[in-house]
């Protein structure tokens, strides 16, 4: 898999930390790669800065040290350190237990006194064998332990919770199907052990995933849900500094039942559509889903099971307003299509499905710096979809409707509410924070 699976991202925090290594890399996978081959300490956390393309190396995560806001670093977090239950028998168990089951101070791994110990850092580099924390060094079968304080007492194992009870998968509704978008169980923490913040709250993370607003996705105490077609279920977390995380639902082992064949023409959103409609609503043929090129993406369709990302078909897996696809044109990242509505003839579909329509571009610029601007584009310069003004996720900001009544901050459309340069949106990916718009000022006659 990826180096990053093994990691939590939070965006906007940086932690303060004095044992620390500075690298200059070009991107987080080789900031992950300097963090895996670090040597002056245990690498638990690294930051990366966008702008200077800085990694720093940290010996200490969120838990252990302090954090603060900053808007243009990231922060990743080993997985492994910030789980407090085992996996198994903890071989691999890394959280900050010190004490054993019976409540007695465990002895730090490196000290001989009161007890001089047969495992020491030195000797098992690699367990993880750090302060007083539990640990399992010689695959104990009874799971982590440590030497104790007690003069009497040479070791005694440590109480850690398992993962598995603290997502329990058994019964109806506690596996998933496709990307678990269905998915009604009752588990409540992240797959690193973090408690689930309510849907109904904004404590500690405001979200735009209001009740009223998903009617339909279930969002009920503090189960894991995924309302917004993300690769599995996921929750904001009660961590102040982690905003939020997949949780560890299994793939049920039955097959999901076929509802039909799926819909052959627009209904609401187009979610169900499965027609072969290749062709965007400009004329531009549709790029394979199952190739990278001439667009990378993340639609790839072993990923995404249920979506129909069959062929080069126009889709919409991800709850846009209408089906889409991305274009074979290299500067045309991607486009919707047009697709016949429901509730027009039988013969309007054929002739759809046989001619698609060339629907006309109509051209959309901005003058001065585009505050009056209140056209529909909703793409950024680099071809990335625009977060809706009202939302909360993947970024949270202060550009909201009701703070800026005068801007028109409808739906996703790019705008210009705080007199920047020219027209911009918060985007969809969770690397970009935001980005100025595709679009040109109305006085620039240049021919592209």
């Amino acid at each position: 898999g990826d180096i990053l699976d093994s990691y939590l991202r939070t965006d906007g925090i940086w932690i303060f930390t004095r044992n620390k290594q500075f690298y200059k890399t070009n991107n987080e996978k080789e900031c992950a790669s300097k963090c895996e081959a670090e040597r002056n300490f245990t690498c638990r956390a690294f930051l990366f800065t966008r702008k200077k393309l800085q990694c720093i190396t940290l010996a200490e995560n969120a838990k252990m040290a302090v954090a603060f806001s900053s808007t243009d670093t990231v922060l990743y977090e080993k997985i492994i350190y910030l789980m407090q239950c085992k996996r198994g028998i903890g071989t691999d168990y890394r959280g900050t237990e010190a004490k054993t089951r019976r409540g007695i101070p465990c002895q730090k791994w490196a000290e001989k006194i009161p007890h001089k110990p047969n495992y020491t850092p030195e000797k098992y580099p690699s367990a993880g064998l750090e302060e007083n924390y539990c640990r399992n060094p010689d695959a104990d079968e009874s799971g982590p332990w440590c030497y104790t304080t007690h003069p009497d007492i040479r070791f005694d194992y440590c109480t850690i919770p398992d993962c598995e009870d603290q997502a329990t998968h058994t019964g109806e509704g506690e596996c998933m199907q496709c990307n678990g978008e269905d998915y009604h169980g009752e588990v409540s923490r992240t797959e690193s052990g973090l408690e689930c913040q309510r849907w109904d709250v904004q404590e500690p993370h405001m979200h735009g995933f209001i009740l009223k607003h998903y009617p339909d996705k279930d969002l009920k105490m503090n189960y894991c849900r995924n309302p917004d077609g993300e690769l599995r279920p996921w929750c904001f977390t009660t961590n102040p500094n982690k905003r939020w995380e997949y949780c560890n639902i299994p793939r049920c082992t039955t097959p999901p039942s076929v509802s039909g064949l799926g819909s052959q023409c627009l209904s609401e959103k187009g979610e169900d559509y499965r027609g072969r409609i290749a062709i965007t609503e400009s004329g531009n043929a549709c790029q394979h889903w199952n190739t990278q090129f001439p667009h990378k993406h993340g639609w790839i369709p072993d990923r995404y099971p249920c979506k129909g990302l069959e062929e080069n078909y126009c889709r919409n897996p991800d709850g846009e307003k209408k089906p889409w696809c991305y274009t074979t044109n290299s500067s045309i990242r991607w486009e919707y299509c047009s697709i016949p509505r429901c509730d027009r003839t039988e013969q309007g579909i054929a002739g759809m499905n046989n001619a698609p329509v060339q629907v006309p571009l109509t051209e959309e610029c901005y003058r001065g710096k585009g505050q009056s601007y209140r056209g529909t584009t909703s793409v950024t310069v680099s071809g990335k979809k625009c977060q809706a003004w009202s939302s909360m996720f993947p970024h949270t900001h202060i550009k909201t409707p009701d703070k800026f009544p005068d801007a028109d901050l409808r739906e996703n459309y790019c705008r210009n509410p705080d007199g920047d340069s020219s027209p911009w949106c918060f985007t969809t990916d969770p690397n970009t924070i935001w980005e100025y718009c595709n679009l040109k000022r109305c006085d620039d006659h240049t021919q592209e």
